[in-house]
């Protein structure tokens, strides 16, 4: 702990009686009805620690504030750094997030002029910068470090932020095992504290319910949606109700149930419409659209303008794959409206903000390239970008979002009645979402005979 965080009963009464005879007063001008000039001399040779309303009450008379006595801070310092810090934080809200965090960066390099409660701020704020910015390795090591603080007492605001973030992060980077592991953990800590289900229930299993959906684990992401639905209702705000029943539309999708989950996903933008976090809000409108354009009677039409509207506030504040993920819901909606050229302009922009690394959304973009080239009768191009797509997924890990674009892909195949293709992909999607392939009796029989020969 820095030493200027609690000073020793000398170091506070050597800094009282040096400010003492700076202003050119006595111990007796210290002195009052409740606090006498021998009172004051024992404090000022560390022989009594001060209560903190004799601490208020010196402090008044010494033009300073008792932090200032307690620990030496400039209190012009201290105000200055409270507006920076107040500052970073505006920036982070409005989606500046590479300015807040050079701010809180500036800020956690000069530690001494941050009160406790200040440097938390400041950390979290950097976490949280850092995630925005897709800097996701960067962000855990922090959300670690600030997870085993003990000063941040389990069921405070600032204990479910981090718990929620490093969930979403490990989840966010493939680890959706451990990411699940994290918020249970959360979950249980809760229960733990004897509370009936609060608000930091309704955090931590939004974001679980998101990990259980891309684990494939449903039944799990039901049960909790069921549970917390009733919660958000009764306690929840509207931002906090909007995220469960944003999930809980999830959940409904995963389950095939396309009139439910539309019906949730409105109602949680209905809810989240005037919130603050604009970034959460145009997710939610990409996550409407796109049900729009999965329903039995699809209306592209109001999905487009949906998706106009998230992808214009997703290019100030959201990261590079999120406004990847509008620009393919923009192919989809502009496919189903028979605009083939705007839906491959989407395709490319969507590429091109994928270009850092390898990503399953950027299969997913050449698909729907490969199916417009088959939709304007130029098989050979359709047919070669399909087979590039079908190399490119093998190389992608086991995961639910693998499986989702497996599945799509041997559609695709199927239309244009290749059998083989398509029965290889929908495997492969069975095999992504968890699902092992069944025990051969006749292989088996064979390994016998040739035993036995």
């Amino acid at each position: 702990m820095d030493q200027t965080e609690s000073a020793s009963p000398v170091e506070l009464g050597r800094r009282i009686r040096t400010l003492r005879v700076k202003l050119g007063l006595k111990q007796q001008d210290l002195a009052s009805s409740d606090i006498s000039a021998s009172y004051i001399s024992l404090i000022e040779s560390g022989k009594r620690a001060p209560s903190d309303a004799v601490l208020s009450a010196l402090a008044t008379k010494l033009g300073c504030s008792p932090d200032h006595l307690r620990t030496g801070r400039d209190d012009h310092a201290l105000e200055d750094t409270r507006l920076k810090l107040s500052f970073a934080e505006m920036a982070l809200r409005n989606g500046d997030n590479g300015e807040a965090l050079q701010a809180f960066g500036e800020l956690l390099a000069k530690p001494a002029l941050l009160d406790p409660h200040m440097r938390l701020r400041a950390r979290i704020g950097q976490a949280t910068s850092l995630e925005k910015l897709d800097r996701i390795e960067a962000a855990i090591p922090v959300l670690e470090e600030l997870s085993k603080d003990p000063s941040l007492a389990a069921g405070s605001d600032e204990w479910c932020r981090v718990q929620v973030a490093l969930s979403r992060c490990y989840r966010n980077m493939g680890d959706i095992t451990l990411g699940i592991e994290i918020g249970e953990r959360a979950m249980a800590r809760l229960d733990a504290l004897g509370l009936d289900v609060t608000v930091d229930h309704i955090q931590v299993g939004a974001t679980l319910i998101g990990s259980y959906l891309m684990r494939g684990d449903i039944t799990r992401a039901h049960l909790l949606a069921q549970k917390l639905v009733p919660v958000a209702e009764d306690h929840g705000g509207r931002a906090g109700r909007g995220a469960v029943y944003w999930n809980a539309g999830l959940v409904a999708l995963s389950r095939r149930q396309l009139p439910e989950a539309l019906a949730l996903t409105e109602r949680a933008l209905a809810m989240m419409a005037d919130d603050d976090n604009l970034r959460h809000v145009a997710m939610l409108k990409m996550t409407v659209a796109w049900l729009e354009l999965q329903s039995e009677v699809p209306d592209p039409a109001r999905a487009l303008e949906l998706l106009q509207d998230a992808g214009q506030t997703l290019a100030e504040l959201g990261t590079a794959v999120e406004q990847a993920r509008c620009e393919i819901c923009l192919i989809d909606a502009n496919t189903q409206l028979g605009r083939w050229d705007e839906a491959v302009s989407h395709a490319r922009r969507a590429l091109g903000l994928l270009s850092s690394g390898p990503r399953v959304e950027a299969v997913g973009a050449r698909v729907r390239i490969a199916e417009i080239h088959l939709l304007r009768g130029e098989t050979e191009e359709g047919l070669q970008g399909l087979h590039a797509a079908t190399r490119q997924l093998r190389h992608f890990a086991a995961s639910y979002e693998t499986a989702q674009e497996w599945r799509h892909l041997g559609d695709v195949w199927k239309r244009q009645g290749r059998a083989k293709e398509a029965l290889d992909a929908y495997d492969q999607a069975l095999q992504a979402s968890g699902m092992p392939t069944t025990y051969d009796p006749a292989q088996a029989l064979t390994g016998q005979q040739q035993h036995q020969s």
